[in-house]
């Protein structure tokens, strides 16, 4: 990684590498929540030098993931139960009238395109792959709510998304595959109901899915 780092395109990439294992590593709870972490230290764990860590760690204070500590470096956030609580309760004002709407506008046949985000997160899941799973899952609710054509509204959506994915307080840090394969399963119901026009089975899924752990 070093070598790639002289010219400003390719440091950049691996800044976004340095970022998405950051991310999967505090998604899985491999960096604890209210954990502290120096730029320098991660840098030599990853092989590379201290900025693009620092970059990566200023994206991650933008999600909400981390704190930063002056002088320290940053702390992963302490989320509550309660925190992912309020989160899933915005999430579901915000995603669950679209996806109902769409149930009545969008044609049946058009939901067959979902299907393979779908079955990459019952993969992921299948594995015990947290990370992997919360990247499948985001991808698959970033496609479902793209199809009502608000990029803004996606935009938001993404963000809450990812903002409840950050493990509580002493959640379990290992992967629960059972669990993980359960909300991957609602994936499919859900596009299952969508495909025959049921609009009241379409709304209970999507709330139900929503207000999960791993929805």
């Amino acid at each position: 990684m070093e070598q790639a780092e002289r010219t400003g395109p390719v440091r950049r990439s691996v800044r976004d590498q340095v970022l998405a294992a950051l991310r999967a590593e505090i998604t899985a709870g491999e960096l604890a929540p209210g954990s502290v972490h120096s730029a320098p230290v991660l840098a030599l764990r990853y092989g590379v030098s201290a900025t693009p860590v620092r970059e990566a760690m200023q994206t991650l204070e933008r999600e909400g993931a981390v704190e930063v500590l002056p002088n320290r470096g940053f702390r992963v956030a302490v989320r509550t139960p309660r925190d992912l609580a309020d989160l899933a309760e915005v999430r579901a004002l915000l995603e669950v009238p679209v996806v109902v709407s769409l149930a009545r506008t969008v044609p049946p046949a058009r939901w067959a395109r979902l299907r393979p985000l779908a079955e990459a997160g019952v993969v992921a899941a299948a594995r015990g792959d947290r990370a992997g799973y919360a990247e499948a899952d985001r991808a698959f609710h970033q496609a479902l709510l793209g199809l009502c054509g608000n990029a803004q509204l996606v935009a938001v959506a993404v963000d809450l998304h990812r903002r409840a994915q950050w493990p509580a307080l002493g959640s379990a840090a290992a992967p629960r595959p059972a669990a993980l394969t359960a909300d991957a399963a609602q994936h499919g119901a859900l596009l299952d109901a969508l495909a025959a026009g049921d609009v009241a089975l379409v709304e209970r899924l999507a709330r139900t899915h929503v207000a999960a752990p791993w929805g």
